[in-house]
């Protein structure tokens, strides 16, 4: 049975992440602009990025007043409740800028510093994921009705298919290519879809077989490194550690490993 607080979570989750989607879907505006810069002169953020954050914590804190939160957009606020909503409104900015549809809003709760509750919603591909801890991943949107995720079996390595992101700092993405270049050969190939949320649920749904990044932060990668292993993906860093901003790699088990082993042997982490 899962527990009550973990579906009140999800509920919420899930609302939060139905509502968020539906502003950045339908109120894009035709002259959308940049707000500001991060990292970098490219590394964006819109007006709707900061929309859709203060939608997802007004709602949660409507109901969960006690609560805490880490938002990629500035929401940072402690809690006295031991819940802590980790939340990415709109990850894949650079593709929702131009208009690509690979963005998701990415919405995750953690009890006492674990991950319970993950919610992934992308608008423009009619999907909804979703898992709570011990409760298995699933999907909504794009099948009738709901479907438990699964990873793929896994193949050879030289017939997985694995996708990565790039930093937005030159001197970080020149590296990340050079990593991947020494890859491609090892693999069937390597796809870049723009958004860490999207890939991780794509290895939950059996759509890839691997998947690694480096310099990813909480609110890129909680809610779905919960939906990829409740789906049977194995996730990490580096060899014994977590996903972590060094490295963060999923797979199928059998892609996993042996990715993750060269991952380490071409230097694709940092300290």
């Amino acid at each position: 049975m899962t527990d009550p607080l973990h579906s009140d979570l999800l509920d919420l989750a899930q609302e939060a992440a139905r509502r968020a989607g539906a502003l950045l879907k339908d109120g894009r505006p035709a002259d959308l602009a940049v707000a500001r810069t991060k990292s970098s002169p490219i590394d964006v953020v819109t007006e709707m990025d900061i929309a859709a954050e203060k939608l997802i914590t007004d709602l949660i804190s409507e109901h969960r007043p006690d609560d805490g939160f880490l938002g990629e957009e500035g929401a940072s606020t402690e809690g006295t409740s031991g819940i802590r909503w980790v939340i990415d409104p709109l990850d894949g900015t650079v593709n929702y800028l131009y208009g690509l549809p690979t963005w998701a809003v990415s919405v995750a709760a953690e009890q006492d510093g674990e991950t319970v509750v993950g919610v992934v919603a992308a608008p423009m591909r009619g999907e909804t994921f979703h898992a709570v801890r011990g409760g298995g991943a699933w999907a909504t949107g794009a099948w009738d009705g709901e479907r438990r995720l699964a990873c793929r079996p896994a193949p050879p390595l030289e017939q997985a298919l694995v996708s990565t992101g790039f930093n937005y700092v030159a001197e970080v993405r020149t590296h990340q290519a050079d990593v991947a270049r020494k890859l491609i050969p090892l693999l069937r190939d390597i796809r870049r879809g723009g958004s860490a949320a999207v890939d991780l649920c794509d290895v939950a749904a059996g759509r890839l077989d691997g998947y690694y990044e480096r310099g990813l932060h909480p609110w890129d990668l909680a809610a779905g490194d919960l939906i990829a292993r409740e789906a049977g993906a194995l996730t990490g860093g580096r060899p014994g550690e977590r996903p972590a901003h060094g490295l963060t790699v999923a797979g199928t088990p059998g892609v996993f490993e042996p990715l993750q082993r060269l991952l380490e042997d071409f230097g694709a982490w940092h300290d």
